[in-house]
């Protein structure tokens, strides 16, 4: 018993003196997806989509998501920018959630108040569709992009 409590002993020392340490049972898989972003319109030429490059910034799951935003194509100046967007979630009982968004980062004067206001009514509707969507389902999303299509299309008023 003694030789094996040596043995045992000077092999720990050679491998734990020397920097080698045993690697730890583990699974490391991996897959590349393709990235993805939301657009409010799809298929506008880029940079005009709505929300492009848009960057999740963290998750905590089943309490909060947070992004940065920005304002849409028809306010060049504060599009260049960023918002900041942390989306809190908080149970009330087994049936019912409170959703807060938290949008911040605003500049003041100019295309910013447009901006701002611009996004409290975004907002509002945003949250607005959130209780029909989890009532009856995920909206059809098809009429939208096909009226955004047409729009595409219209040609523009010359000025």
């Amino acid at each position: 018993m003694k030789g094996v409590g040596r043995a045992l002993i000077a092999l720990l020392v050679a491998a734990f003196g020397t920097g080698a340490v045993a690697a730890e049972r583990a699974l490391d898989k991996e897959v590349l997806l393709d990235a993805f972003h939301i657009h409010m319109d799809p298929g506008a030429e880029p940079g005009m989509k709505g929300a492009d490059d848009m960057r999740s910034m963290a998750l905590q799951s089943m309490k909060m998501l947070s992004f940065d935003w920005n304002a849409p194509p028809s306010l060049p100046q504060v599009r260049a920018e960023r918002t900041f967007v942390v989306v809190r979630f908080f149970p009330v009982d087994d049936r019912h959630t409170r959703v807060t968004p938290h949008h911040t980062g605003w500049g003041d004067g100019g295309e910013w108040d447009a901006a701002y206001a611009y996004f409290d009514r975004a907002w509002t509707g945003v949250l607005g569709q959130l209780r029909p969507s989890f009532e009856r389902g995920p909206r059809d999303w098809a009429p939208w992009l096909q009226q955004l299509e047409e729009g595409r299309r219209r040609p523009s008023p010359m000025p």
